[in-house]
């Protein structure tokens, strides 16, 4: 195994650390910021996530510097992407920080371009990341990261950033979706057609 999917292994593995230190009760006590009161192990959450979310961008880096990219390196990458976004989303649900709709919205719209990436696959074609795509990722892991933080250092300033974060995130997460399927309409009719 590569240095590239080793690193994708390790964003993996620190998704389920990043639950345990957002939703487990650790009494590791807590910052006083204004009105805001953040625990430690909401710190420490968001600093894992964002050292994983850091990582994405790192392994394909190394993958393609070193033309190590492999099979297993493709299937890997997407796969701790998504599982890194939900459940830092579905903590947030629990966490009473991020409203349910928001995150069936950002998860199904995963889901429905990992299907259309899996049609595209059977017929042939490889739908590469788009930069809209990429733009999504980024406002998503922005909006997850301020939520963590309970909108910390803004809410001092009475900002709604997490708020704004929040509704930029879903807009370019449905905007980018409808964007792959748009420009890649012909692989759904095409299938649809030998049907």
């Amino acid at each position: 195994m590569n240095l590239a999917n080793k690193i994708t292994l390790a964003r993996i593995f620190l998704v389920p650390v990043v639950m345990i230190f957002l939703l487990v009760r650790f009494d590791l006590g807590s910052v006083h910021l204004g009105q805001v009161t953040l625990k430690v192990s909401e710190l420490v959450a968001t600093l894992i996530f964002i050292l994983a979310a850091v990582t994405d961008g790192l392994d394909g880096y190394i993958a393609r510097k070193n033309k190590i990219v492999t099979n297993l390196g493709k299937f890997l990458d997407p796969l701790a992407d998504k599982l890194l976004i939900t459940a830092a989303l579905i903590s947030l649900v629990e966490m009473q920080r991020l409203e349910a709709w928001v995150a069936i919205v950002i998860i199904s719209r995963e889901f429905a371009v990992t299907g259309l990436r899996l049609i595209a696959v059977a017929e042939g074609y490889v739908i590469a990341a788009s930069p809209l795509g990429k733009l999504k990722t980024i406002i998503q892991i922005v909006a997850i990261v301020s939520l963590m933080l309970n909108n910390v250092p803004f809410s001092i300033f009475s900002f709604p950033f997490a708020n704004i974060a929040t509704v930029l995130a879903v807009a370019i997460t449905i905007i980018s979706g409808l964007d792959y399927f748009y420009k890649n309409r012909k692989i759904v009719a095409l299938t649809k057609s030998e049907q």
